[in-house]
């Protein structure tokens, strides 16, 4: 527990009772958000439909999201905080990027909190992404803004300042930037393809294999690139 961390109340308690309500109900408009979503699509959902799957008041959805985007996309922000927490518990010795790629393999393939983004409905909504503008951009808000965490956690290893070194920014958004690129190929592929969680584990690894290949033909000077005409 750090000291910007509120302590955790004793289970039981009624301010512990309140965060359980509070988290069942911004799981529940989430949820609601995904299922209207991919029923109605994006323009046909509306934030009240999304309270009323919910049973919840129009008031309620706002004190847990800013709009039908945010709440749709939870699971991102989730996920991330799952890698996150993964990535605190890396060995010290891992170079910064080895640790960021072994915490997204094990979020992966944690059997005790299964990686959200592999649930075919949310491979479904992921698969939306291109073709709804405002979808895509509330998913990239989201993902940077919890990116910042992991910024600040690769900073600690690196034993660093991530507002003065450029290094913990670097390593987050290649190891980030990798696995956008492997879960948009694989949202592509198709929302019903069996096996979808082994499959994005092996496009996953295929992807960092990429960016370290590419990584070290480019800081020797061979490789494709090398050969060509500027």
């Amino acid at each position: 527990m750090t000291a910007t961390q509120p302590p955790e109340p004793p289970s039981g308690t009624p301010e512990d009772r309140r965060r359980r309500r509070a988290l069942r109900t911004r799981t529940a408009l989430a949820a609601a958000a995904v299922e209207l979503i991919l029923e109605r699509g994006l323009a046909e959902t509306t934030v009240e439909a999304i309270a009323e799957r919910a049973d919840v008041t129009r008031r309620t959805f706002s004190r847990h999201f800013t709009g039908k985007e945010d709440a749709a996309l939870d699971f991102v922000r989730l996920d991330v905080d799952h890698i996150n927490a993964l990535l605190r518990e890396r060995p010290p010795e891992e170079p910064a990027l080895l640790a960021y790629r072994r915490a997204v393999e094990c979020w992966l393939a944690d059997p005790a909190n299964p990686a959200r983004h592999v649930r075919p409905d949310l491979r479904r909504l992921l698969a939306l992404l291109e073709s709804e503008p405002a979808l895509f951009a509330a998913y990239e808000r989201i993902r940077v803004d919890a990116q910042e965490e992991s910024i600040r956690i690769i900073a600690g290893r690196l034993g660093t300042d991530d507002l003065r070194d450029v290094r913990p920014a670097v390593v987050v958004d290649a190891g980030a930037g990798v696995l956008t690129a492997a879960l948009r190929m694989w949202a592509r592929g198709g929302a019903d393809h069996d096996g979808a969680a082994e499959d994005l584990s092996a496009l996953v690894g295929r992807a960092y294999d990429a960016l370290t290949t590419e990584a070290a033909s480019a800081a020797t000077g061979t490789g494709t690139a090398a050969h060509q005409t500027p």
